[in-house]
């Protein structure tokens, strides 16, 4: 971590300890998408993730004095939501083969918490560099890696040769690969990143 990331981390925790609502913010555009991102694959319903997660946020600044590093909160808020999940699902009789498979793995422990937080924030981030790629890169990247389109496949459909759907495919991984650089994404996050192309 670089020394002014540091400092803006130490600031803004001893901002929010103090009960400073901009530091409240920080942290909420921080996580907020991430965690309405995990609530929904679970939940499988926008709105009900919104309301678990802004009620997390709420329950992290009641005790706003209680955290020590920006870590303990970034745990605290996928913990609750987790729990919040689970504490809905179990209430409600119908749920999917999806919604099942997905509980089992969230009450495995905090294991599980990691791997699923790391999946979370490496989609959401990917989502959002995805739409920065030039056009033709974008739209190759996504029939491949979204639609699971063979190259000769979209290559037909482009009106583009085989070796061009190729030459898009490779640069726009590098200027993806690039920008996670820049960005200063985890070795961890940027692992999953380069499993995600190569499956």
């Amino acid at each position: 971590m670089l020394l002014t990331e540091t400092f803006d981390e130490q600031y803004w925790i001893i901002a929010f300890r103090k009960g400073n609502d901009h530091a409240l913010s920080h942290f909420f555009e921080l996580h907020y998408r991430s965690l309405c991102y995990f609530a929904g694959r679970l939940l499988q319903d926008d709105m009900e993730a919104e309301e678990v997660v802004s009620d997390c946020f709420y329950k992290l600044w009641e005790r706003h004095q209680d955290f020590e590093t920006a870590q303990n909160i970034k745990a605290f808020l996928y913990i609750s939501c987790r729990n919040a999940c689970l504490n809905h699902l179990k209430k409600t009789k119908r749920k999917t083969a999806i919604q099942q498979e997905y509980i089992k793995h969230l009450e495995e422990g905090e294991e599980t918490i990691f791997y699923e937080v790391i999946e979370t924030e490496i989609l959401t981030i990917l989502s959002q560099e995805i739409e920065g790629l030039p056009d033709k890169c974008r739209e190759v990247f996504k029939l491949i890696y979204l639609e699971n389109r063979k190259t000769d496949e979209i290559a037909a459909m482009l009106g583009l040769s085989v070796q061009t759907v190729r030459n898009h495919k490779t640069r726009a991984i590098e200027l993806l690969k690039t920008s996670f650089l820049k960005k200063g994404v985890s070795a961890a996050m940027t692992l999953a990143f380069l499993l995600f192309i190569d499956r």
